[in-house]
């Protein structure tokens, strides 16, 4: 992973981007790129397996690289999440249940 983060940010900083990547612009890349992504099930469950792969790589880059602009860890806040998530949806209430933490019993 590493590897690759380091690639992505090799990317951008050859390029000389970081000066556009504020925290805010990248927040509206991650929404416009979802919104492409999503675009490809407008109407049905079919899609081109491409576009959506290319979608969900455009996301995924742009959140490496808003973590990086609020100089965190990306790896470290994931870890963070899915621990409180492992904490709101115990496997025991959650377990094929799609309900909200909030209404589980």
């Amino acid at each position: 992973m590493d590897d690759l983060i380091k690639r992505i940010l090799d990317f951008r900083n050859q390029r000389d981007w970081k000066q556009f990547h504020t925290p805010e612009n990248l927040a509206k890349s991650i929404v416009i790129e979802s919104a492409e992504l999503l675009e490809n099930f407008q109407w049905n469950g079919e899609y081109n397996e491409t576009n959506v792969h290319e979608e969900l790589a455009d996301i995924m880059n742009y959140c490496i690289l808003m973590a990086d602009s609020l100089n965190v860890d990306i790896i470290e806040i994931m870890h963070k999440k899915i621990e409180q998530n492992e904490k709101k949806y115990p496997v025991e209430k959650a377990k094929g249940n799609s309900k909200k933490y909030t209404e589980l019993n």
